[in-house]
Formats: structure tokens, sequence, C-alpha cells
């Protein structure tokens, strides 16, 4: 039995650009090693409930262990300070759902 998929779901207000840019450069080591995927990078949204933010990432991780491990790791670490100035946000990490689906 394989185990469930982890996730970063964030949402991001970007204050700064350029700033900004800096962290998602920093970050792709990080990601690259923890064999991070992007399911949702930006692109269109429709509010149905709720607040939002104008940015919305989702990550994929192989497991929740990893995507926690990724967060922690001192290569995300580095990249995040980078981020903390240009940008506010709420970050999840979360563990998938493997389990039966409804018919």
């Amino acid at each position: 039995m394989s185990k469930p998929k982890g996730y970063w779901i964030a949402r991001v207000d970007v204050s700064d650009p350029q700033a900004y840019d800096k962290y998602r450069e920093a970050n792709a080591a990080p990601f690259a090693e923890f064999g991070a995927r992007f399911l949702v990078r930006g692109g269109r949204y429709e509010v149905a409930e709720g607040s939002a933010r104008a940015r919305n990432v989702v990550i994929e991780f192989k497991d929740y262990e990893t995507a926690v491990a990724c967060y922690h790791s001192s290569g995300y670490q580095a990249a995040k300070a980078k981020r903390v100035d240009a940008s506010v946000g709420d970050l999840l990490i979360i563990e998938g759902y493997d389990g039966p689906q409804p018919a």
C-alpha cells in the first residue's frame, strides 16, 4: 500500500515582485532536491466562498514527511528569507487522501 502524497497549499499577495523573483530563483534547488511538483502555480481562479489572495500555488511531494522536510530544510529556509519582506501569505502542509472515492 502506497503512502498518501503530501502537498503545500499556498495563497500569496506579492508586494515586491522583484524580490519575490529572487525567492522563486532560490527555491528551485530545494524543490528539486525534495522532488516537488507544481500542480497549481498562479492561473485563473474564482472565489466561490470566503476570501482569496492574488496568487495560489499547490505543490505535490511524494508523501507528507517529504513535504514537511522540504519546508524545514536549510535550503528552503534560505529561500524563504528572501520571500518574507516581499509578500504576505498562508502556507498549509497537508497529507493527501488515498482512500475510496464516491461512486
